[in-house]
């Protein structure tokens, strides 16, 4: 009741942001620099100043208040810190509609625990998939790099940014809930620019990590925060930006800070409560088991960060994380021989946090190629007989086929034609290194590029077309080396990178056959090789996929022929989904700030 008394007194200042609000919340179809939901897209003030008309509406049936300039400051002032509250999960949640028809949902990020992105649906398919388009989107309007995966559980659909979520109805995007706290000052490398990639759930509530290397835990139905426990300390380099792993009453999660000279590690607590249970160091302490593959001063701020999320196995009860490369990235001389465990995947057991296993897809790496490329699980007949396997689509090039069980394993195969860091792999995984590709103080030509063949960007396994895909890069990078000491609030790199002249890259959307890692088709792409978006397949027989010159698209899943596009100009940076609700599918992708959700008429 105050409330509706001190907005009728305000008139024309609630009215003028309020507009502003709304419009910067609808304005989906708004262009900035970069076209529809480009990071440069529209960014409306509520300043009187900034506003190109003012609109005033009938009078109310309200007298008008005769307030002085002081009184009516304070009403101003405290309007704006309830409509830009630090969190605004006080806010009345709206109501939940359960599903009137069949429905599916996307409950983890990559829609399953085992990390492929493939999903059952076929409601849209090869047949009916040119008649696909936008049904409603939501404006996230948090500034950053918006990577995130939307979550769809029990008729609500969660939406992420840089320390906030956004709990809105799957139907029509209308917000049910949101939960915003600021942004932290002082931070370097990943974590400064703003990045989150989503959230994960259990039955009652949404977890989500925060730029300052915080989990907190959200009740499902608000959005009002239950606990909220720190990692670590940004002093030294800290942060978080993806969801973490939810396996029973045991939340997983790990730290950015992989280029800035952090030790990584797992962390993780109690579902319930928040109460830290266990912690895995990936880089070993001196005198620990792995510490002799360290060899000079750089073991204490050796990286190896856990920055992505991890996949789950309840058969073999097993967690496997990826992590991430060693510091400094370009320069070797402190820290000579494997640098366990960065480049690799290591096998948890949940409870515990002991290690079952791991494997180390490249030792001592020297071109910034970490290995927090999805670790996905799947049961196939491989080369003939039933196996567990674990595929991963490598930074480096390679694509890896395991035995996820044992760690075993049992193949690796190029999937990018420039490749000259390596001549191979040898029957035990590891790497033939070529020493002309190791990074010197004139600089060195070497493939793939930075960037990688691949990166984090979602990967798919078709269990129908029996292909696995995934987004790769044909580049090459001068890579230099510097030396140095770490610092903190200063990136490790010690060394720097550079593009070749007169040798842009190229995207492919690549179908590979695991059984011998050989590319089936591909789809070339047209674009400057810059976007970070990874694909979808269903089993109405398509791949989804945010192409290089903007498109939003589908192939056949089977022969890769182009069926549809959807022009969006956007630079992408997170991967699609899909689900269904009231009995009708749909498909959406975050582009910049704006989720596009798709469906048929």
């Amino acid at each position: 009741m105050v409330l509706l008394l001190l907005l009728a007194m305000l008139g024309p200042l609630w009215a003028q942001e309020e507009s502003a609000r709304v419009f910067s919340a609808r304005c989906s179809f708004c262009h900035g620099a970069d076209g529809l939901g480009g990071e440069r897209g529209p960014r409306i003030r509520s300043d009187r100043g900034d506003l190109a008309k003012l609109i005033r509406e009938g009078a109310g049936t309200m007298p008008p208040m005769q307030l002085s300039d002081v009184e009516m400051d304070q009403v101003r002032l405290f309007v704006r810190r309830l409509l830009r509250s630090n969190s605004m999960a006080d806010l009345p949640a709206g109501p939940i509609v359960p599903s009137k028809g069949p429905k599916q949902d996307w409950p983890f990020y990559h829609g399953q625990l085992s990390g492929n992105r493939h999903s059952t649906l076929r409601l849209i398919n090869t047949s009916n998939v040119q008649q696909l388009a936008p049904r409603w989107m939501f404006n996230v309007t948090s500034p950053g790099l918006h990577e995130a995966t939307p979550i769809v559980s029990d008729g609500v659909m969660f939406l992420a940014a840089v320390n906030e979520v956004i709990a809105v109805d799957p139907r029509d995007g209308r917000q049910i809930w949101r939960y915003r706290r600021s942004r932290t000052a002082g931070l370097v490398g990943d974590t400064s620019s703003g990045i989150n990639r989503g959230v994960s759930l259990d039955a009652t509530r949404v977890y989500t990590v925060t730029d300052n290397a915080h989990v907190l835990a959200l009740d499902r139905k608000t959005g009002k925060l239950l606990w909220d426990s720190t990692m670590a300390d940004i002093k030294e380099n800290y942060g978080s930006t993806s969801p973490p792993l939810v396996v029973g009453n045991v939340v997983i999660a790990g730290v950015s800070g992989g280029d800035e000279g952090v030790r990584g590690f797992l962390d993780a607590f109690e579902a319930s409560s928040g109460k830290h249970l266990w912690r895995f160091w990936t880089v070993p302490a001196p005198g620990e088991p792995g510490s002799e593959t360290w060899q000079g001063r750089d073991i204490a701020h050796g990286c190896a960060a856990t920055w992505f999320t991890g996949t789950y196995d309840p058969e073999a009860k097993l967690v496997y994380w990826p992590t991430g490369n060693p510091c400094p990235d370009y320069d070797g001389d402190e820290r000579k021989g494997d640098n366990l465990y960065s480049n690799s995947v290591v096998a948890l057991h949940p409870e515990t946090g002991k290690l079952a296993w791991y494997f180390q897809y490249t030792p001592h790496d020297l071109h910034d190629w970490d290995s927090v490329q999805v670790p996905m699980l799947v049961d196939m007949n491989w080369k003939g007989k039933p196996r567990k396997l674990l595929m991963q689509g490598n930074r480096n090039g390679y694509f890896y086929v395991l035995d996820r069980l044992t760690g075993e394993f049992l193949q690796g195969t190029p999937f990018v034609s420039k490749l000259s860091w390596s001549d191979g792999i040898d029957g035990k995984g590891r790497p033939m290194v070529r020493a002309d590709a190791t990074p010197t103080k004139e600089g060195v030509r070497a493939c793939p590029a930075v960037e990688g063949a691949t990166n984090w960007f979602s990967t798919a396994w078709h269990p129908g077309t029996q292909l696995f895909y995934l987004m790769a890069l044909e580049k090459c990078t001068i890579f230099t080396k510097t030396g140095g000491k770490w610092e903190s609030g200063k990136s490790f790199y010690n060394g720097d990178t550079r593009n070749v002249p007169n040798e842009p890259g190229k995207k492919f959307l690549r179908a590979l056959d695991p059984n011998t890692g050989k590319v089936v088709w591909e789809v070339p792409q047209t674009g400057q090789g810059r976007t970070w978006g990874g694909v979808l397949s269903t089993d109405g027989g398509l791949v989804f996929y945010g192409a290089d010159n903007g498109d939003f698209a589908a192939v056949d899943a089977k022969s890769g022929k182009p069926l549809w596009r959807f022009p969006a100009n956007a630079n992408w940076k997170a991967s699609p989904m899909t689900y269904m609700i009231d009995g009708k599918q749909y498909v959406a992708v975050q582009a910049g700030p704006t989720v596009l959700v798709f469906g048929l008429p």
